[in-house]
């Protein structure tokens, strides 16, 4: 290059999977030249299912309209707003005015980094936690705030302790990270934290932002944090299609809270790009209109992974709970896991990662991509289907 990267750049390494994923690849490809099986991937949580027959319908019927190739409204299409607000009416009992409280998104991944542009100036303190999705780390070191990380640990449930944070350094602290149901451990979202998630924010003038995109998977009472008394002052919360309606590739997400927060939002949105793709949001539309036997197909299908996933985990002598939320299982390796690779220089999650990878060809995510308090752990996703599952169990018993 003839010129230096930004600054802000050097304080990211690339997502894990955006590396992980071509090495995956390459050996699943050299797997199959040799006869073997392809790499059984268990990495990451895009679902493997069909949409609603509806919104696929849908899309395939509007992207024939002359009209439908223009560029859109920045704020979504008013229909959609209302569809998202009648979603959260209906399944979280959650009022939300589609006019001025709903921002649609594409993918709640977008909505991180442009939450984080509109709200934390260079220096702000940010609380993230530990483990907790990457994203939301590098979303704050890009915008050049001083990360804050706070600690979930198994013996609180993968809750946040509030005693420990009130014993922190608040000063300066402006926006915190929150995700539940929780990724990676499958902790569920309980209303008393989010409830004291709420006075904490308020307490403190911190600005509480929930990302919720698993609270219907494995799950029959999805919880907003919207539901708390007081939480519009303090809080904003994502949400997305992606894994309540296998649609994670169609990046279709949203967020909602107080029409201030969500003006701040619009302003940076509209500065990136013109507007999601008018079919894409008529789709969505017919996706939020899915009743409860959408997600109790979608869950049936789960719940029979998540037993694989067990079958798995047993067998890999990991501790794990079998009541997770969520697209995952979160396992803890012990120091005398028999599936460790001996390579000491690496945490133990990575160990059993690399052994699982490198000498039976299953994938698991190692706990380090998390946080320090997943170095112990490993993750394996429940959206590859049932005979895929057993063909890993089936490889991890020969190895």
């Amino acid at each position: 290059m003839i010129i230096q990267p930004a600054i802000r750049t050097q304080s990211v390494r690339p997502y894990y999977f955006s590396v992980k994923n071509p090495e995956i690849a390459r050996l699943s490809a050299e797997r199959v030249a040799r006869g073997e099986d392809p790499v059984i991937n268990l990495g990451i949580g895009a679902p493997d299912r069909m949409p609603p027959a509806a919104a696929v319908e849908t899309l395939r019927e509007t992207a024939l309209l002359p009209d439908s190739h223009k560029y859109q409204n920045y704020r979504g299409l008013p229909e959609l707003r209302s569809a998202f607000s009648d979603w959260y009416a209906r399944y979280y009992g959650v009022s939300i005015d589609p006019a001025s409280e709903i921002q649609p998104l594409m993918g709640s991944k977008e909505g991180i980094l442009l939450i984080s542009m509109a709200f934390v100036n260079p220096g702000d303190k940010v609380l993230v936690p530990d483990p907790g999705y990457p994203t939301y780390t590098s979303a704050s070191r890009l915008v050049g705030a001083e990360m804050c990380t706070y600690d979930l640990r198994a013996e609180n449930g993968w809750q946040p302790d509030f005693d420990a944070l009130e014993a922190m350094d608040l000063r300066g602290v402006k926006l915190m990270w929150v995700n539940y149901p929780n990724m990676p451990t499958g902790a569920p979202a309980h209303p008393d934290t989010y409830a004291r998630l709420v006075a904490f924010g308020n307490k403190h003038n911190i600005l509480i932002v929930n990302d919720n995109p698993y609270s219907f998977i494995l799950n029959d009472h999805p919880v907003s944090i919207l539901s708390v008394p007081g939480a519009r002052s303090c809080c904003l919360e994502l949400n997305s299609l992606s894994k309540a309606h296998n649609m994670s590739g169609w990046r279709i997400g949203m967020v909602c809270g107080d029409k201030d927060y969500i003006a701040e939002v619009l302003k940076v949105k509209s500065q990136m790009d013109s507007g999601m793709f008018r079919p894409l949001q008529l789709a969505a539309i017919k996706a939020l209109q899915q009743g409860p036997d959408w997600f109790a197909q979608l869950n049936a299908a789960y719940r029979e992974r998540l037993v694989k996933v067990c079958e798995l985990f047993d067998l890999l002598g990991v501790a794990y709970n079998p009541h997770s939320q969520g697209l995952f299982v979160w396992g803890r390796v012990s120091e005398d896991n028999r599936f460790l690779s001996g390579d000491s220089a690496k945490t133990l999650g990575e160990q059993v990662s690399d052994k699982l990878l490198y000498e039976a060809g299953v994938f698991v995510t190692p706990g380090m991509v998390f946080g320090r308090n997943g170095q112990d752990y490993i993750r394996a996703s429940l959206c590859a289907p049932v005979e895929q599952l057993e063909a890993a169990i089936r490889k991890v018993k020969a190895l």
